[in-house]
């Protein structure tokens, strides 16, 4: 928008500029020719640059308003015919890659140079030729470049400004899919080991007790259709959490598991700090229980639920440093951003996982508390 507000505002001075010194210093054809020349380059060369293309037009149009210069001040006999160099250089130089400002002094030189070789060609006086030919030609060149630096430095920071802008939304779109892929994990994965827990023991009981081996299919498939519904949710972002149902869920999966659960509840209902609190309450539970299935041997898990967080210990941790868990940390980053604070301990073959948020934001005081162990 910079680059045509500048196309339409200075252009047409340009233009105007150009017919007119045409129109009032040629006083033939020859030197109409030659003027209009460098006043073509000169356009051609705005517009390029207007156009951010100027790479591809700056050496013939540079040639031209050069050899304009040249031919005007030597031959023809024009001082005016430094229009040219005097738009097409100052849009050419800070644009060169490297040695800008040597290419400035060297174009200063090359105008002061030509305009000062009227000299040897010319019977005119010596302070006229000067003033015309090389003082108000170099003079105009000159300070023309030099307005043109910061003007290139202007719009170098405005295309910074738009690559950043660029890089954060393309950073936004990286974090939406991590994001979202941490929340496919957690719905597959957790359904994959409740399949694979509930198919083993279905697989047992098929001989022995077809009835309740029915069930557990029945389950099965339940489940399974439940997590394509969970998934389409999670792709169309309509997916919800509920923590009551993930603490139900939870519980029926490490029973299934044959391991002993207890359940202990410090909060009423509507305690905690919200939707957004259980909504990642209930991933951390959720993601929890599928670590434990698949990287402890644990025998006992219990669970606590309280009005500020949640936290699960279970035993049969592996000995040594604690395990990489990649789902807990991404989850830790979210419920930081939320203003809580998840822990993760390893001590004696027992691991806790536990989520914080400080009390401002989970509202005011419980106002009844119960306690329910299963």
């Amino acid at each position: 928008r910079l680059r045509r507000l500048n196309l339409v505002m200075l252009l047409p001075p340009l233009v105007v500029g150009g017919m007119l010194l045409v129109a009032v210093r040629a006083e033939s054809w020859w030197q109409a020719v030659l003027l209009g020349a460098g006043v073509a380059a000169a356009v051609v060369a705005f517009v390029r640059w207007a156009a951010g293309e100027l790479s591809r037009v700056a050496l013939p149009c540079l040639v031209v308003a050069a050899a304009v210069w040249l031919l005007g001040a030597l031959v023809a006999g024009s001082h005016a015919a430094f229009y040219g160099i005097s738009v097409v250089g100052p849009l050419v130089v800070p644009r060169l890659p490297r040695h800008r400002g040597a290419a400035a002094v060297g174009l200063a030189c090359y105008v002061a140079a030509v305009g000062a070789a009227r000299l040897l060609v010319s019977d005119e006086a010596v302070a006229e030729v000067l003033l015309l030919y090389v003082l108000i030609p170099t003079g105009a060149t000159v300070v023309l470049t030099g307005l043109m630096f910061p003007n290139k430095r202007f719009y170098d920071v405005v295309r910074e400004l738009e690559q950043s802008r660029e890089r954060e939304a393309e950073l936004a779109v990286i974090r939406e899919r991590v994001r979202f892929a941490g929340d496919l994990h957690d719905i597959q994965g957790h359904t994959l080991h409740v399949v694979k827990l509930k198919a083993a023991l279905a697989r047992k009981l098929v001989h022995s007790d077809a009835d309740r081996a029915e069930e557990e299919l029945r389950e099965i498939h339940a489940l399974v259709s439940d997590t394509i519904t969970q998934s389409k949710e999670l792709a169309y972002a309509q997916r919800r959490l509920n923590l009551s149902a993930e603490l139900e869920n939870a519980k029926n999966l490490f029973e299934a598991a044959g391991i002993l659960v207890r359940v202990h509840r410090e909060d009423a209902a509507g305690d905690r700090a919200g939707r957004g609190a259980d909504e990642l309450l209930g991933q951390v539970l959720r993601e929890t229980a599928t670590n434990i299935l698949r990287h402890a041997q644990a025998t006992q898990v219990r669970i606590t639920l309280s009005g500020s967080g949640i936290a699960v210990v279970n035993d049969g941790a592996e000995d040594g440093p604690l395990p990489e868990l990649g789902g807990l940390a991404g989850l830790g980053r979210r419920v930081a951003d939320a203003g809580g604070e998840l822990e993760a301990e390893q001590d004696n073959g027992w691991f806790l996982t536990a989520v914080e948020f400080p009390p401002p934001l989970t509202g005011a005081a419980p106002a009844a508390t119960r306690k329910d162990d299963r």
